[in-house]
């Protein structure tokens, strides 16, 4: 099924946030349906630093690359604001399309752009950024290839102005709109009563953001059709590896966290190695009358 077809069902789409091919192996194994590759993540786990526009387009195509090599599950990904202007965005979608993504997240902040739940945001123009939506759409091969139109307009112009901003994205193409960071429920309530008898709409879930903190079924129930939530897994391995390095510097030996980790065969496991090494094994001693 394709994730166009997906979001039309009655049940909300819930993509949890990846950041590498491990991540996006282990949401699959878990049963997720899609997944949401963050542009934040990228930066906390890559660079250690944060989400203010230090990534390069080229190296979220890279790992789109890996994750659609390893895992088979749609991917949504967070192409901040295109990387410039709207050729870049064009380029943008051609090569993220190109490496496996099916859906592509825009949004209307300037360069550098940084994380939807922080403070000291601007924005192109409304007119700017619908030209953008138009260029995505233009530059797509497939229709099944889903442009989000993103809108940080909340914090900076209002309300209001988020609204008025999504529905000329809407008119411009977009397949979905994503209204970032709305503060209230009476704020979710008025996005879905708006837009969702037209377009799905998306939500994000960020622990210790603006947003109230809603489970699926929830948004489901307020009419949004997919909800992330983007950057938990990097928050809980962060708080992990705090504690697991912490212990093993106090104690000199893992022998205190084993049963908070996976030993060496359980994670082989995990990644597949024995199918791995039996699928090599299927290739060794062949010569040229095989």
């Amino acid at each position: 099924m394709s994730l166009r077809a997906r979001l039309s069902q009655p049940d909300i789409l819930l993509a949890p946030g990846v950041f590498d091919a491990l991540t996006g192996l282990i949401a699959e194994q878990a049963g997720a349906q899609a997944v949401y590759l963050s542009g934040a993540a990228i930066a906390y786990t890559r660079f250690g630093r944060p989400d203010i526009g230090l990534v390069a387009m080229s190296e979220v195509a890279d790992t789109i690359a890996v994750l659609r090599d390893r895992i088979a599950l749609p991917i949504v990904v967070d192409a901040d604001n295109g990387f410039g202007n709207a050729l870049n965005v064009q380029r943008t979608t051609r090569a993220f399309e190109r490496m496996g993504a099916n859906a592509l997240q825009f949004e209307d902040q300037t360069l550098p752009k940084r994380c939807g739940h922080l403070d000291g945001k601007t924005l192109v123009s409304a007119a700017e950024m619908v030209g953008k939506i138009a260029a995505a759409c233009d530059a797509r091969s497939s229709e099944e290839t889903l442009i989000i139109a993103r809108t940080d307009a909340i914090s900076v112009e209002g309300f209001d102005a988020a609204l008025d901003r999504a529905e000329r994205y809407s008119e411009a193409g977009a397949d979905m709109l994503f209204v970032e960071a709305p503060q209230s429920m009476a704020q979710l309530r008025q996005i879905s009563d708006s837009f969702a008898d037209r377009l799905p709409l998306m939500a994000n879930m960020v622990e210790g953001g603006k947003t109230p903190a809603l489970t699926a079924q929830e948004l489901q129930e307020l009419g949004f059709s997919l909800v992330i939530f983007p950057g938990g897994i990097v928050r809980t391995l962060a708080a992990r590896a705090r504690e697991y390095y912490g212990n093993l510097i106090a104690t000199g030996s893992n022998a205190g966290f084993r049963d908070r980790m996976f030993d060496f065969s359980a994670l082989n496991d995990v990644i597949g190695t024995p199918e791995m090494l039996e699928l090599g094994r299927r290739f060794e001693g062949r010569d040229d009358s095989d």
